[in-house]
């Protein structure tokens, strides 16, 4: 395949289909015998050269076993098998078909294929990525490209900060992001941003929320290297405009988090906040599936306003016995003088694809303006 990616690699909510069809039972069941045959049908109709029987041979045989990106990439193997010609006519064939998709995630087989079949004609594919991406995202597709050639590619992408399409305005940023979630690693990106910078620019005032979600995912990407390099650029940003507040706050999420006082202080939480607080959970004891509720009483002992980051830490058990924290978002919120905030917030404990539980204490922390204030604990039972 041409750019790594698995079932798990897809933010599957980012990719739903531009379809009303229900959910299957199975996402992989987007790629069964039904929409194969309705791909070779459009081909057909398409190409008179186009060879059902190949592309319905390599789609079907094996089917049940593959899952949901082993048969996207083989609906991309099965489409060049079956149709004739050189790489630039075989995606001609699959730019006509693109339309008559009507599947978002069906559709990033078309950017799967470029990737896959045209490595060796950079500047062809990447028009072919521009082109392919508002059918089906070319975010994961693109990257090869970017790390082949890395001062080429970013001029294009450059240029694709001014499409008039906000799907391809948000390839710009999306498909460079340095840690893209599950794609490919950009690495000298990752070290040094700065080719990131006029796409980034171009893009933080963009008139799609889509777009400036990117943005401010992109830039929290650089705040786990290079944090300084990502408050500099903030600091010296408009924060009374809305578009602009609202990417500088999702892009500091994670160094909030981190209580990272440059960044506390830029909106607003940088002083050490003034209170009592009681914590208390609704169990000291818990089975793996049942609901935890947690409550936090704040009072405020100032005689003027606070601004407050409020944050909880969960130090989860590892299988043998040390334990590792995640930060969770709680909210934010101004604390009138001597009042008092009480708040409530419920989670389930249960085990995720990238989290499994194991028995053991559980401690809980509660984070303000990068402080940690509050402590109580539970033992899970698995």
């Amino acid at each position: 395949m041409g750019w790594p990616l698995t079932v798990t690699h897809l933010r599957i909510s980012n990719l739903m289909p531009s379809t009303d069809e229900p959910l299957p039972a199975q996402l992989k069941d987007w790629f069964d015998e039904k929409r194969y045959r309705f791909i070779a049908r459009e081909l057909a109709d398409i190409s008179s050269k186009f060879d059902a029987d190949v592309f319905l041979k390599h789609t079907l045989t094996g089917l049940t076993e593959r899952s949901l990106m082993q048969r996207l990439h083989e609906c991309a193997v099965a489409a060049n098998a079956a149709l004739t010609g050189s790489f630039q006519q075989k995606v001609r064939v699959l730019k006509k078909l693109a339309p008559r998709l009507n599947h978002s995630f069906v559709a990033i087989f078309l950017s799967d294929f470029v990737a896959t079949f045209g490595a060796d004609d950079f500047e062809f594919s990447m028009e072919s990525l521009r082109y392919f991406t508002p059918f089906g995202s070319a975010e994961f597709a693109v990257r090869p490209f970017i790390q082949k050639h890395p001062i080429r590619a970013m001029e294009i992408m450059q240029g694709w900060t001014q499409d008039e399409d906000e799907h391809v305005r948000r390839l710009a940023s999306e498909g460079s992001r340095p840690r893209l979630p599950w794609g490919l690693q950009l690495k000298h990106l990752v070290s040094d941003p700065e080719p990131c910078a006029p796409i980034l620019e171009a893009l933080k005032q963009d008139s799609s929320l889509y777009v400036r979600r990117s943005v401010a995912n992109h830039l929290n990407d650089i705040t786990k290297d290079h944090p300084e390099w990502v408050l500099s650029r903030l600091e010296v940003w408009d924060l009374d405009q809305e578009y602009l507040a609202w990417i500088a706050r999702h892009a500091c999420r994670t160094l909030i988090k981190r209580g990272d006082p440059r960044a506390l202080h830029l909106f607003g939480f940088g002083k050490k906040a003034a209170v009592t607080v009681d914590l208390a959970l609704s169990a000291k004891s818990l089975k793996l599936g049942e609901r935890l509720q947690i409550e936090a009483t704040i009072i405020s002992t100032s005689s003027k306003s606070q601004r407050l980051a409020v944050d909880y830490i969960i130090h989860y058990v590892k299988a043998r016995g040390a334990t590792f924290e995640k930060v969770f978002k709680w909210t934010e919120l101004d604390l009138a003088p001597r009042r008092k905030m009480e708040l409530k917030k419920s989670q389930v404990i249960r085990d995720f694809s990238t989290r499994k539980h194991h028995p053991g204490h559980h401690r809980i922390e509660l984070q303000i303006n990068g402080q940690r204030v509050a402590a109580e604990g539970f033992d899970l039972v698995v």
